[in-house]
């Protein structure tokens, strides 16, 4: 099978779209069982330029209240990674922007990681994200059997990351980096301190040969125009889960997100 055309949709976007990309996170599965279809094709007409598709599992130990709340939802509601799979299994016919599923390691290595990658493959998912997948684990045992089905594993890096991981893992991928503003878990933020903007600085600095998006806090004007500044955008979770939850619409729940990180009015400073 070619899967040529689907790894590089990620690297297409980072080549065509430098500043400001847009990636939003939700949970397959939350609120309801049978909306992660909808809430991609609603992502994709507002806009948004990248989706990431959480797997719901019972102990997601990054991230913060919000998305563990979504995700204990989902497994309530029946959603598993079997059933995602079978939801977008044509998911391709309609939607042409990236899409990345991000989840923990238990729950892809009891489906199988070839199988994993082999199915993201048909489905037409560019890349994956597993926070609790080591760099070494990812080298040894993970990278070449994702390589072989096209699909990009997406590292992440903290502000406690040294300057020889970050480019251990710059060299070993071949995607983004997914830069976690802060070593705590997930969870909207007003704005970003001046250590975090220093680590968005230094990393900056290092002249990587990846692109980098910024996630873990971003929620409004502040933080996402900070991101779009020091990286090639923002990744949103938290903030959209709670509008997906609060308004059962993902329309007016990505509307209402993309307000408030939109430059702020003189009538509203005012």
């Amino acid at each position: 099978m070619n899967t040529t055309n689907k790894s590089n949709r990620i690297q297409q976007l980072f080549k065509t779209k430098k500043k400001n990309i847009l990636s939003i996170y939700f949970c397959a599965g939350a609120p309801t069982y049978d909306g992660t279809v909808d809430v991609i094709r609603t992502l994709e007409q507002e806009g948004v330029d990248m989706i990431e598709i959480g797997i719901p599992f019972s102990d997601p130990m990054a991230d913060g209240t919000v998305i563990q709340q979504a995700a204990t939802q989902a497994l309530h509601n029946g959603m598993s990674l079997r059933h995602l799979f079978s939801q977008l299994e044509h998911i391709r016919e309609e939607v042409k922007i990236p899409l990345i599923l991000m989840g923990y390691l238990n729950p892809i290595l009891q489906f199988g990681f070839e199988h994993f990658c082999e199915t993201c493959a048909t489905c037409g998912i560019d890349g994956v994200i597993i926070p609790d997948l080591p760099l070494r684990e990812y080298q040894l045992s993970y990278k070449a059997i994702a390589d072989r089905h096209g699909i990009k594993v997406v590292l992440l890096i903290t502000p406690e990351t040294s300057e020889e991981r970050v480019r251990m893992i710059d060299e070993q991928t071949n995607s983004f980096i997914y830069m976690v503003s802060s070593a705590s878990t997930t969870g909207a933020q007003t704005s970003f301190n001046q250590e975090k903007e220093d680590y968005f600085t230094r990393i900056n600095g290092m002249q990587l040969k990846n692109p980098r998006m910024i996630g873990f806090g971003i929620s409004n004007y502040a933080t996402f125009q900070s991101a779009c500044e020091k990286a090639a955008g923002g990744i949103i979770g938290s903030r959209f889960v709670t509008l997906l939850q609060e308004m059962k619409d993902p329309k007016l729940a990505i509307q209402a997100l993309k307000q408030l990180i939109a430059k702020p009015t003189k009538e509203m400073e005012g």
